[in-house]
């Protein structure tokens, strides 16, 4: 009978795994949210779709208007304003945004902003998403308003 005592002494009960479970998720639970997240190439790529998307919204609706629309790029704040509406796209801090934008548009100060106008036609301007190895440009041409995704190397 002492072999059987020793025997039942070296093992775990179901109980005590169980609690040693239940601790365990307890603490993944606890520290999950302040472990932080980074920015993937597939969110990167849907940041650089969100923002194309908002432009050429922005030039749609300067061609439905008949007027001019701008759109703000304020890469200070990370954030891309729609003109036309209450879309906004917010880059997070962990993804270089680098934006080259027109210093006047039409004899005017351009001020941080892609003009899109009643024809189609813009200002130009490019918006560039980088994080590691990737890296996404939004292009707008100067003189067809056109929009498009660049997928480039990261610098």
């Amino acid at each position: 009978m002492t072999g059987m005592n020793q025997a039942r002494q070296r093992g775990f009960t179901l109980l005590e795994m169980v609690c040693v479970l239940a601790i365990i998720a307890l603490l993944a639970a606890v520290l999950l949210p302040f472990i932080p997240r980074q920015t993937s190439r597939s969110r990167l790529q849907a940041y650089a779709l969100q923002a194309a998307t908002l432009l050429k919204a922005d030039r749609n609706a300067a061609i439905e208007r008949s007027t001019s629309v701008a759109t703000l790029v304020d890469a200070a704040s990370r954030v891309i304003h729609s003109g036309s509406s209450r879309m906004t796209v917010r880059i997070p801090d962990d993804v270089r945004f680098d934006a080259v934008l027109p210093q006047t548009c039409q004899r005017q100060a351009a001020l941080s902003t892609i003009r899109f106008f009643a024809n189609g036609g813009s200002c130009g301007g490019t918006i560039a998403l980088t994080r590691l190895d990737a890296g996404y440009e939004i292009r707008v041409n100067w003189l067809t308003g056109r929009v498009e995704i660049v997928s480039r190397a990261a610098n």
